[in-house]
């Protein structure tokens, strides 16, 4: 296992973190993704830091809060020592009925992060991240609310999550100009199957000093191969067809994927992971799990070591479709 600063901090987080939708489970969406009880989800903790994994994610609209308790209580029932763990919470969604049950308002946010700690048992979070874009609220009202949090040593570094470049950029200004407690991360989505992000946000990240966390390596598990064809496979994306992608461009990748994986002798899924562990840009890579074993074969992908060859092979058969300003950039940078 790898560790790698958050963005530009001197936090060292695991190169995957552990994500934690699955934990609890309840009714709706989190029902398909998963129904982990306490046992099972200390057992995925115990793996995970046992592999060397000290980064773990978690938000308070998961499982309506459970997933945020069940990860504080497998923490304190392994004896895992405080400073050795990195824990992650996101807040933004709707905790409760009402015009200010969401959002990123000076008031939400600060409830939200109490309600969270209180539930994590813990006193205080490492990253606290903005679960998307309150468009209704002023951004510098998000950002002095979040460094609130910082000063009073709830929390200890910033972070986002689906946010625009240009709104990591104008934040960026804003922290800078009122001298505010900056952004360290942003939480996207990046696969293989789904590189847009490369477009804006991967130079915004570049430029402003932002670390990459990445959710859904395998694109809601579609690269792990068993959806390919007729196959409509067994996993979460037979119930909750999530993240959107192009399949049939997908299943080109995973043809793609096939010889390499076979030339390594290791799964499918471990090669889309190790991709996205080539890229610079990536600081971590968010996996989950329902079972131990899973969670081991993706920590497995650690270890795979991509030729030159197998990464050209899997940029090729992945490249983005040129798009406006992006070509005239790249052909006015050759001048």
């Amino acid at each position: 296992m790898r560790y790698k600063s958050l963005g530009r901090s001197g936090l060292k987080v695991s190169e995957l973190c552990l994500g934690t939708m699955t934990f609890h489970g309840g009714d709706g969406m989190w029902k398909a993704i998963g129904q982990l009880g306490q046992d099972e989800a200390t057992t995925l903790v115990k793996t995970a830091f046992d592999a060397g994994i000290n980064f773990f994610d978690t938000a308070d609209v998961y499982s309506e809060g459970n997933s945020e308790r069940l990860l504080g209580q497998a923490i304190h029932a392994l004896g895992l020592p405080r400073n050795e763990v990195v824990i992650a919470t996101k807040a933004f969604g709707r905790v409760h009925p009402g015009p200010n049950g969401r959002g990123a308002s000076r008031g939400h946010l600060i409830d939200a992060c109490k309600a969270s700690l209180k539930r994590l048992n813990l006193d205080h979070i490492d990253l606290y991240q903005l679960h998307g874009f309150d468009a209704e609220t002023p951004m510098d009202e998000m950002l002095e609310a979040l460094d609130t949090l910082v000063q009073h040593g709830h929390i200890r570094y910033i972070g986002v999550s689906n946010w625009a470049a240009w709104q990591l950029a104008k934040a960026q200004g804003i922290a800078m100009h009122r001298g505010l407690s900056p952004i360290r991360s942003i939480q996207s989505y990046y696969t293989l199957a789904g590189r847009d992000l490369e477009r804006e946000i991967v130079p915004a990240l570049k430029s402003e000093g932002i670390g990459l966390m990445v959710w859904s390596p395998l694109a809601g598990g579609y690269l792990s191969g068993k959806y390919t064809g007729s196959n409509s496979g067994d996993g979460r994306r037979a119930t909750f067809d999530f993240p959107p992608l192009d399949k049939d461009k997908a299943d080109r990748i995973i043809e793609a994927m096939r010889p390499i994986a076979a030339a390594h002798d290791v799964s499918i899924a471990r090669i889309a992971l190790a991709w996205l562990l080539h890229q610079d840009v990536v600081t971590s890579v968010i996996v989950g799990a329902k079972r131990a074993d899973q969670l081991e074969d993706n920590i497995a992908a650690t270890q795979v070591k991509l030729t030159p060859d197998d990464l050209q092979a899997l940029d090729d058969v992945s490249a983005l479709t040129p798009e406006y300003p992006g070509w005239m950039i790249a052909r006015q940078s050759q001048y």
